[in-house]
């Protein structure tokens, strides 16, 4: 059962990427701990990790007018992992487009 729900590509995931080469963000499930996230990550991208930091995320309340009158939702609640590598090890997320 993986844990990794997708790796993070946002413009300040990016940003943290390049400052610092071997800092990586994925979404990962909610009950995953750090231990589990390290092993996943170790074994999909053959890479040594450093350590791992994890935020959760609640999900917001969101309203937009519309036509039909207010619409009211709720975004999603997820879990997020910053993954710190050994020095000199990368993960490229682009090799295999």
């Amino acid at each position: 059962m993986g844990y990794i729900i997708k790796p993070l590509v946002t413009e300040k995931m990016t940003a943290i990427t390049e400052k610092q080469n071997n800092v990586f963000g994925f979404v990962v499930r909610p009950e995953a701990n750090k231990l589990q996230i390290k092993e996943e990550v170790e074994k999909r991208y053959n890479v040594n990790v450093k350590s791992v930091s994890t935020i959760r995320y609640a999900g917001k309340t969101k309203s937009r007018y519309t036509k039909r009158g207010l619409v009211k939702g709720r975004t999603n609640a997820f879990k997020k992992a910053i993954v710190t590598l050994s020095e000199g090890e990368t993960i490229d997320f682009y090799s295999n487009i």
